[in-house]
C-alpha cells in the first residue's frame, strides 16, 4: 500500500523537489498539498497531480488517505504546524531547520513522540553515498581518531556584492523573526551542522562563529564562518554563504590514520566525488549527478521507517540538536564569544 503524502506549502522546494521526489518514489502517493490561497493550492496539485487542494490545514489533516506530511512553510510556522498534525495522528517529515527556538523545538519532538508519531527532519546531505561511505569510515576506524572536520556550502554569482532582496512570497526569508535570527546559515549552514554531527557520530559542543550580520544596522548575515568543538574533542570548521561563486562544496574528514575528501557532494543534488587515503582502504568514487536522489531516498527512508517502526535517517532529536547549534552561532556572531553548548533532555 501507498504512503499518502500531504505537503504544507506551495513555495519553490516542495514545487521544485519535494513534490517530484514523493511522485518518484516507490510506493509515495501525493494525495494533497495545503496553502493559505487555494488558487496557489489548486495549481501546485494540479502540476503535480495531487488529489486533493485545500487551503485549510485542519481540513487537510481530516483526510484519511494521507500518513504523513511534509512541512515547507517559512521557519517560525514548523512547530505549530508539527504539532498540529501530530494530534491529527499523521507522522511528520519536517522542512529544515526544524524550528527557530529551542522551545518550539522540545514541543515539536514532545508532541510526536507523544501522540506516536514518527518525526523527522529534511537533512537530506545524509543520502549522498559519499556521506554514507565517509559516516562508515567514521565508525568503523578506518581513519583512526578524528582530528579535524571541515564542511562548506555556499553559491552566488561573480560581480554580485549584495545579495539581492528576496520578493513577493519569499519575503520571509529577509524577515529576522520568520527566519529565525540568522540566514545563511539558516539556508545551507544547518546542513553542514547536521553532516558534520552525522559522519562524525558526534554533537557539537562549542561553537565561535563570525559573521557579515546579526548586528542592529544588518541583523542577518550573508556569509559565515564557524569554527567547531566536538565532543570527542575532533575540531571542525564551518562555512556557508551567498556571496561565494565558484564555491567548493566539499567535505573533508582528517583522522591520524587517514583522510576522507569529497568534492562537490555537498550540494542539493546527488553528485560529486570522494577520494579515501589511508593504511587500510584507499579508494576514488565518482557519483553522476541526479538532481532529485537525495530527495527520493529521504522520502523513501522516511516511509520505510514508518512502516518498520524505526527511526528516520534524520530524527526529530538530530533537529533539536541544530538547533541548539545554530542559536550557539547566532548568540556568538552577535557577542563576539565562543558560546558552550549545554544539550537539554527531552
Amino acid at each position: 500500500m501507498s504512503f499518502g503524502w500531504g505537503i504544507i506549502s506551495t513555495g519553490l522546494h516542495p514545487d521544485n523537489k519535494i513534490a517530484p521526489a514523493i511522485n518518484a518514489a516507490a510506493d509515495a502517493e501525493l494525495v494533497a498539498v495545503c496553502s493559505r490561497d487555494r488558487g496557489r493550492a489548486e495549481a501546485f496539485a494540479a502540476r503535480h497531480q495531487a488529489s486533493e487542494a485545500y487551503d485549510s490545514l485542519d481540513a487537510m489533516l481530516s483526510d484519511s488517505r494521507i500518513d504523513g506530511v511534509f512541512i515547507a512553510s517559512p521557519n517560525s510556522l514548523h512547530a505549530g504546524q508539527a504539532i498540529q498534525a501530530a494530534r491529527a495522528g499523521k507522522h511528520v517529515l519536517s522542512e529544515k531547520p526544524m524550528t527557530t527556538t529551542l522551545e518550539d523545538a522540545l514541543a515539536m519532538v514532545r508532541a510526536c513522540r507523544d501522540h506516536g508519531v514518527k518525526l523527522g527532519v529534511g537533512f537530506e546531505l545524509r543520502h549522498n553515498p559519499g556521506h554514507i561511505l565517509a559516516c562508515e569510515l567514521v565508525e568503523n576506524g578506518t581513519l583512526g581518531r578524528i582530528t579535524l572536520a571541515q564542511g562548506q556550502w555556499g553559491f552566488g554569482n561573480r560581480g554580485q556584492e549584495v545579495f539581492p532582496p528576496r520578493e513577493g512570497l519569499r519575503l520571509w526569508w529577509d524577515d529576522p523573526e520568520a527566519i529565525g535570527g540568522a540566514s545563511t546559515m539558516m539556508g545551507t549552514g544547518v546542513h553542514v551542522m547536521d553532516l558534520l554531527r552525522f559522519v562524525l557520530g558526534q554533537e557539537i559542543v562549542e561553537v565561535a562563529a563570525i559573521t557579515d550580520g546579526q548586528t542592529a544596522e544588518r541583523p542577518l548575515e550573508q556569509i559565515a564562518t564557524l569554527a567547531l568543538r566536538f565532543s570527542n574533542g575532533a575540531l571542525g570548521t564551518l562555512v556557508c554563504g551567498r556571496l561565494l561563486p565558484d564555491t567548493q562544496n566539499d567535505l573533508d574528514i582528517y583522522g591520524i590514520n587517514g583522510r576522507f575528501t569529497s568534492r562537490e557532494t555537498v550540494w542539493e543534488a546527488q553528485k560529486g566525488a570522494i577520494q579515501v587515503v589511508s593504511d587500510s582502504v584507499n579508494r576514488i568514487e565518482e557519483y553522476p549527478e541526479t538532481y532529485l536522489g537525495n530527495f527520493i531516498a529521504q522520502t523513501e527512508d522516511f516511509q520505510r521507517a514508518v512502516a518498520e517502526d524505526r527511526e528516520p535517517a534524520a530524527t526529530g532529536m538530530d533537529g533539536l540538536r541544530v538547533v541548539e547549534v545554530t542559536l550557539a552561532a547566532i548568540e556568538s556572531a552577535r557577542t563576539g564569544r565562543t558560546v558552550r553548548i549545554d544539550q537539554v533532555e527531552v
